[in-house]
C-alpha cells in the first residue's frame, strides 16, 4: 500500500464524487495528495439513484480504510441538478432501452453531464476556496462519452479559468489507465482494505441493481457500466 504523505501538496482540491470505483479510486488518491479534500455529488434524478446512498457510505469507510489521512477529508456537499437531469433525457434518467443512438453513442450518455457537473463544481469551489478539481473521467475504458475525454476538460478548464478570473484545474488521475490498472490504483492507495470497500459500498451499475454479488460487486452484471467493472477486475486479478 502505498503512502505518500511526504509528498503532501498544501493544496486543497474538490473531488467529483459518485460514490463508484473511479470516485472512490480518485477520493483515495486526493488524500494522499492533497492538504485538505471536500466532495461534491449530483442529484440530476438518474435512474441508479442508490449510487446517492452509496456515496456516504463510502465516505464513511475511507476514513476506516485511510485512516492517517481522515483528517484531510472535509465536508461533503451534494448539488440538486434535478432540473437538468428532466431535459437531457436519457437511459439514465428515463425507463429506456440501453443502445446505441445514430451518432454512435449509447443511450447512457447523459448530453453535458461532466460539462454541467464541473461549471457546478468550479463554482462550489471557488465559495469554498478549493483550488483544484478532480474527477474520474476516462478515455481508454469508457463507455465513449465524448465529455470524458482530456480535449473536453482541458478546453472546459480554460473557459472556466477564464470565467472565473483564477486558474482552474482539472485533474483526471484515471485519464489514461485502463479499467484494470484502476483497481491496481486502488490497491495500490489503499491496499485490500480499499479494494475490500470498493467492492461493498461502491455502486457502479447502471440499472441500480444490488441484489446481485459478483466477485467485483454488485450490479446488474450485463449493463456497459458493469462490464466494465467485471473486465478491468478480472484482467487485474489475472495480473497479480
Amino acid at each position: 500500500m502505498s503512502d505518500t504523505r511526504n509528498d503532501l501538496l498544501p493544496v486543497s482540491a474538490l473531488v467529483l464524487f459518485s460514490g463508484g470505483q473511479d470516485s472512490a479510486t480518485c477520493l483515495a488518491w486526493a488524500l494522499n495528495r492533497f492538504a485538505r479534500v471536500e466532495t461534491v455529488g449530483f442529484d440530476y434524478g438518474q435512474r441508479h439513484a442508490v449510487e446517492m446512498q452509496a456515496r456516504i457510505a463510502v465516505r464513511e469507510g475511507m476514513t476506516e480504510v485511510l485512516p492517517f489521512l481522515a483528517d484531510r477529508l472535509g465536508p461533503d456537499h451534494v448539488v440538486d441538478l434535478t432540473g437538468y437531469g428532466r431535459i437531457s433525457e436519457s437511459a439514465l434518467t428515463t425507463d429506456r432501452a440501453i443502445e446505441m443512438d445514430a451518432r454512435g453513442l449509447p443511450t447512457t450518455f447523459v448530453p453535458g453531464r461532466n460539462l454541467i457537473f464541473l461549471t457546478a463544481a468550479a463554482a462550489l469551489a471557488d465559495r469554498r476556496g478549493l483550488e483544484v478539481l478532480v474527477g474520474g473521467m476516462c478515455e481508454t475504458d469508457y463507455s465513449g462519452y465524448p465529455d470524458c475525454r482530456r480535449q473536453t476538460l482541458d478546453a472546459l478548464s480554460t473557459a472556466l479559468s477564464l470565467g472565473l478570473d483564477k486558474p482552474v484545474p482539472i485533474e483526471t488521475p484515471l485519464m489514461w489507465l485502463t479499467k484494470a490498472q484502476t483497481w491496481a490504483l486502488a490497491d495500490d492507495l489503499g491496499g485490500p482494505e480499499l479494494i475490500e470497500l470498493i467492492l461493498e459500498d461502491s455502486h457502479t451499475c447502471y440499472l441500480g441493481e444490488r441484489s446481485q454479488r459478483h466477485a467485483w460487486g454488485y450490479g446488474c452484471g450485463h449493463c456497459p457500466a458493469c462490464e466494465l467493472r467485471a473486465q478491468g477486475y478480472d484482467a487485474w486479478r489475472a495480473g497479480q
